[in-house]
C-alpha cells in the first residue's frame, strides 16, 4: 500500500472524536486507508444491496451487530445510520469509534451536519500527491508524464492505462454518481458539459460562456458545477479582495482536482500530444493549485488559496495565506526563465508591500534566487507544497 500523507490527520482526528468522516472522489483510496489505519475495526460496505437493505430497513438492529464500533464505507447510500450514530455516541463518546466514508460531499456534508454536528472529524482524501508518489519511487521522470496520468492509485498499482481506467471511470462517473446526485436525463449534453470545463480549467469561470457553448441555461450549468465540485472533479479558487485602488477581478478560477481527469476529457491521448498541446500551461497550472490544496487538506487544515488580479490583467497565480501572511507564487509551466515572467509578482509587491518572499514555480528543474524571487523547479515544489511526512 503507498503510504498516504492524511493518515496522521486520521489518526488524530480518531483520538478526538467518536466519529470520523472521510470523502473524497470515488478511487481515491478512502476504503484501503481507512482498513490499513483502522484494521482491527469491522468493515461493512453499504454498496452491498444486502447490506445496504439491512441498515435501511433495521438501523438499530444493524448497528447493535458492531457495539464497539466499524468502518461503514459509503454510509451515505443509508443516511438514516447517521441519527442512530448520533445517539450511540452521545451515551458513550468512545474516540474513534466510528469511521464513515462517503464519495458525495454534496448528500454527506448535509447529512453529517444535521445528525453529527460537533461529534465528528472530517477529512478529504484526494488522489495521490506528487509527493506521495515520490516517496514511493513513483513518481514520473518527466513532467508530461506525470500531468497526463494523474494521481489515482489503480494507474500506480496495475498496468491498464490511463486512457483505459479513465474511460471506465468518467462512464461509471455519468451513470452512477451523477444520477444519484440530480435529475440529469441527458447523459451526452452533461458529458459535453465536462469536456468543456476541463477545456477552462486554470482561467476564470464564466458561467454565461460556458452555457451558452454548451446549450443549456445558465442555471443548468450553475447546477451541473455543483455536483463536479460535490463529486471531487473539479473545485473554484476566489480571488482575494485588498484596496489596492484598483478594480479587481472579483470572479473564480476553475480548476481540476487531477490533471490525469482533464487530460482525458481534452482527449489527450500520450504525454507526447500533452508535450504541445495549447492546454498544457494550464494543465501545468492546475496540477501546482491542485498539490497545495491537496496538501493543505491532508493536514486537516482549511485551504486558505488564492489568486490575484486587477482589472488590466495583471495576475499573481496563487497566494498562501500563512497565518495571515499573503505569499504570492507565480507559475510557469515552461523550462526558461524569462524576465517577463516576474511582473505580476512585482506588481503585487509594490502595491502590497507584502514582506512574504513571492516564488515563481516552473517546469525545470532546480531551486535558485533570481531579482529577489525563490525560483523553484517542479519537483522541488513538492518538497515546499507537501513538505515531508
Amino acid at each position: 500500500m503507498i503510504r498516504r500523507a492524511i493518515t496522521p490527520t486520521l489518526l488524530r482526528l480518531a483520538e478526538g472524536f467518536p466519529v470520523v468522516v472521510l470523502t473524497g472522489p470515488r478511487q481515491s483510496g478512502k476504503t484501503t486507508l481507512v482498513r490499513a489505519t483502522f484494521p482491527d475495526k469491522p468493515y461493512v460496505s453499504l454498496e452491498n444491496p444486502d447490506l445496504r437493505l439491512f441498515a435501511n430497513e433495521d438501523p438499530r438492529g444493524f448497528l447493535a451487530r458492531y457495539p464497539q464500533g466499524a468502518i461503514l464505507d459509503e454510509v451515505q447510500r443509508s443516511a438514516e445510520l447517521l441519527s442512530y450514530i448520533q445517539g450511540i455516541v452521545d451515551e458513550q463518546r468512545t474516540p474513534g469509534r466510528y469511521i464513515l466514508t462517503g464519495s458525495q460531499n454534496f448528500a454527506l456534508s448535509r447529512q453529517v451536519s444535521q445528525s453529527l454536528a460537533g461529534r465528528a472529524g472530517i477529512v478529504q482524501l484526494l488522489p495521490l500527491s506528487g509527493r506521495e508518489l515520490m516517496a514511493e519511487g513513483l513518481l514520473a521522470n518527466g513532467l508530461d508524464q506525470w500531468l497526463f496520468t494523474g494521481g489515482y492509485p489503480a494507474l500506480y498499482s496495475s498496468s491498464v492505462t490511463p486512457g483505459d481506467w479513465f474511460a471506465g471511470y468518467v462512464a461509471t462517473y455519468l451513470e452512477r454518481d451523477v444520477r444519484d446526485l440530480t435529475s440529469v436525463r441527458d447523459l451526452i449534453t452533461f458529458q459535453r458539459f465536462l469536456r468543456l470545463c476541463a477545456a477552462r480549467t486554470g482561467q476564470l469561470l464564466n458561467l454565461s460562456s460556458l452555457a451558452t457553448d454548451c446549450g443549456i441555461s445558465q442555471s443548468t450549468a450553475t447546477a451541473w458545477l455543483s455536483i463536479l465540485e460535490a463529486s471531487y472533479i473539479v473545485f473554484r479558487l476566489t480571488p482575494h479582495f485588498a484596496n489596492f485602488g484598483k478594480r479587481l477581478v472579483k470572479t473564480p478560477k476553475l480548476y481540476f482536482h487531477d490533471t490525469g481527469v482533464a487530460s482525458f476529457l481534452l482527449g489527450i491521448q500520450t504525454p507526447e500530444q500533452l508535450a504541445t498541446h495549447p492546454t498544457r500551461a494550464a494543465l501545468f497550472e492546475t496540477m501546482v493549485v491542485a498539490e497545495y490544496q491537496r496538501a493543505r487538506w491532508n493536514r486537516g487544515e482549511v485551504a486558505n488559496l488564492y489568486f490575484w488580479r486587477d482589472s488590466s490583467g495583471i495576475e499573481v497565480d496563487l497566494l498562501l495565506d500563512e497565518a495571515g501572511l499573503l505569499r504570492p507564487v507565480e507559475i510557469k509551466s515552461g523550462q526558461t526563465i524569462a524576465g517577463d515572467m516576474f511582473k505580476g509578482l512585482k506588481k503585487w509587491q509594490t502595491l502590497s508591500a507584502s514582506p512574504a518572499e513571492p516564488s515563481l514555480l516552473f517546469g525545470g528543474d532546480g531551486t535558485y534566487l533570481r531579482s529577489g524571487v525563490r525560483v523553484i523547479g517542479w519537483r522541488e515544489m513538492l518538497d515546499e507544497a507537501c513538505g515531508q511526512f
